[in-house]
């Protein structure tokens, strides 16, 4: 959710150096410069320090939201207006549903030669309700895990406007109820009108850009798509690290079709020694001609 901020308090955040504006190269420009095109300039809020607790083991992180610049504009211009007629329902109608994604810095990961990077796009049932039906959950408290491990730290960027690849929690409630009849993960998507994946991943590439610069780094990810979509916005040089967790029996189908649908994830990784039990494996690839 994003809410309105004060302009008093805005403008107090952009003196102390805590709300800042990137262009889609992660370079920082002035409240002042003008863009072509607003939509690819983002809002960054933070450091905010964030302890965290995953598996009872304890890491360090900074947090920032990031958002568009445009999101940002259609509230306030919708604060202004609801300022004037005043009500009680005011912070109920602020709190407009907004794309705002997280970036979780940890430890300093710009001296790191070759960081360790997740891109991970949320899942209200998996990341929170610890959903059976997919990895997601697994797969983002190990990247935590991962990448509070790392000597030089890394990065975790949490795409919050990524619910079922894309289409939004209710379309993605829809899909499930489709999957029950017998579809796969990516038909289900296709049976509504949608694609079978529309995430956008300019945003996160213009984040990577700006908290570790454009040089190599290791992606956990079992998604070629996902090295390719980064690609297209000039993050070329990445490795991938396979980020296999969370199996079971409910969701080996789902995996399978993940599989089908060109994911690396090996027969021995859906197997049923896997199932029930925590998977890493370290093998990597950064042949990224052929996964796009």
């Amino acid at each position: 959710m994003f809410t309105y901020l004060n302009p008093e308090v805005r403008q107090r955040l952009i003196q102390q150096g805590k709300l800042t504006r990137i262009d889609h190269m992660g370079k920082e420009i002035s409240e002042s410069t003008l863009l072509a095109d607003e939509n690819i300039s983002i809002r960054l809020l933070g450091p905010i320090p964030l302890p965290l607790s995953i598996n009872n083991k304890k890491y360090h992180a900074k947090w920032y939201a990031a958002v568009r610049s445009t999101e940002i504009s259609k509230v306030e211009g919708l604060a202004r207006d609801l300022l004037k007629q005043g009500g009680q329902n005011l912070f109920a109608t602020l709190a407009t549903p907004m794309a705002v994604n997280s970036v979780l810095v940890f430890g300093n990961p710009r001296e790191s030669s070759n960081p360790m990077v997740r891109v991970h796009s949320n899942c209200l049932t998996g990341d929170v309700f610890g959903s059976q039906r997919c990895e997601c959950g697994p797969q983002l408290d190990l990247a935590i895990e991962r990448l509070g491990r790392e000597d030089s730290g890394g990065l975790l960027v949490y795409m919050a406007g990524h619910e079922g690849r894309g289409i939004g929690l209710w379309a993605k409630a829809a899909t499930y109820l489709l999957q029950d009849g017998g579809e796969n993960t990516y038909e289900a998507n296709e049976s509504l009108g949608l694609p079978a994946d529309s995430r956008d991943f300019s945003d996160a590439a213009s984040l990577i850009l700006r908290f570790i610069g454009n040089r190599p780094f290791r992606l956990m990810t079992n998604n070629p798509k996902k090295v390719g979509d980064l690609a297209k916005y000039g993050l070329s040089n990445i490795t991938m690290e396979k980020h296999v967790i969370g199996v079971n029996d409910t969701n080996l189908s789902y995996l399978n079709a993940k599989k089908k649908w060109g994911h690396h994830l090996e027969d021995r990784d859906l197997s049923s020694q896997s199932v029930s039990h925590t998977h890493l494996s370290t093998d990597k690839t950064d042949d990224t001609d052929d996964m796009i």
